[in-house]
């Protein structure tokens, strides 16, 4: 473990403290919700797309929303496909609008943003069916999207990108769609809190362990659930035949080590992997460009790797 956090993330992290924002465990999931709207939902905009459009599909639990960005009006791009995070509980279209944004323009791709049913009012396997859903759907519209349907990749961050990486798994189960791709941003892989990471960074690191029970808790149906490679994809029993990837983790996150095994199991089953490891950074850096020299350089690597993946 590094010995020390970056400062310009501990004063970020002081910052949100200061505002007297509780952790998620100790709230509501309806407070935890309007937080989530309050505090990190200002997309401002930015960096500007030719076009974004929202619209929803059919899905098994019902209508899924969707917010596309097109970087240029062109056809034929290669189309990547987004889950947002917040442990399967909270998050919104609004909450990634900028990544999505900047994935559209440096990656050069449809950016489809996926607002999937969030728990507890709908548990596992409900958002892995949608995930899912979406990629097939994308698969068999991206021409009348201005979008390359042999070019599609899956991406997210946290719960959003186990939603990513499941989606790849159930696609190769099904034998299809094909995916070209997957972009894991801190991504969540195991039902398992006794990692040194959990042990570590237990607490005052945004996301702690005591939180990342109750997200689990609220969308499992049962403990049982938790074995189900489809919850937890580090549990399957091969990875290979699944697209490459890239891994993002950090120093100073209960999922660091669950990350890292995934990405190691990902290489051991002779899936192509660029593990990109960010010592002094926590859970969802990410959010900071602009204020994190740091998160902006990490952004710029995962945008490549996503341009030289997709193109």
């Amino acid at each position: 473990m590094p010995d020390t956090l970056d400062p310009a993330v501990a004063d970020a992290i002081e910052h949100i403290q200061a505002l007297g924002v509780p952790e998620w465990h100790a709230l509501s999931v309806e407070s935890c919700r309007r937080i989530e709207d309050d505090v990190f939902s200002e997309g401002a905009g930015e960096p500007p797309v030719a076009q974004t459009r929202e619209l929803s599909i059919d899905g098994p639990a019902g209508d899924i929303r969707l917010r596309l960005y097109w970087p240029e009006l062109r056809v034929d791009l290669p189309v990547l496909v987004y889950f947002h995070g917040g442990g399967w509980v909270v998050g919104t279209l609004d909450g990634v609008d900028d990544i999505c944004r900047r994935l559209a323009v440096e990656g050069d791709c449809l950016v489809v943003s996926v607002d999937y049913h969030l728990a507890p009012e709908y548990r596992f396997p409900t958002q892995v069916e949608e995930a899912h859903t979406v990629v097939d759907w994308v698969a068999a519209t991206a021409g009348d999207l201005m979008g390359d349907p042999s070019r599609v990749a899956v991406a997210g961050t946290s719960a959003g990108a186990n939603l990513a990486t499941v989606a790849a798994l159930l696609a190769r189960k099904r034998d299809g769609p094909p995916i070209q791709f997957q972009l894991l941003l801190y991504p969540i892989t195991n039902h398992d809190f006794e990692t040194d990471s959990y042990t570590e960074n237990a607490s005052g690191y945004l996301l702690s362990q005591e939180s990342m029970r109750w997200f689990w808790g609220h969308y499992l149906r049962s403990e049982v659930d938790g074995a189900n490679p489809f919850a937890s994809p580090l549990r399957a029993d091969d990875l290979s035949g699944l697209p490459s990837a890239t891994v993002v983790t950090a120093g100073f996150d209960p999922l660091r080590d669950e990350g890292a095994a995934y990405a190691d199991r990902l290489a051991a089953d002779s899936v192509s992997v660029t593990h990109r490891h960010y010592e002094r950074m926590c859970h969802g850096f990410l959010s900071w460009t602009g204020e994190v020299d740091v998160a902006d350089e990490a952004m710029s690597a995962v945008t490549a790797d996503v341009h030289d993946a997709l193109h």
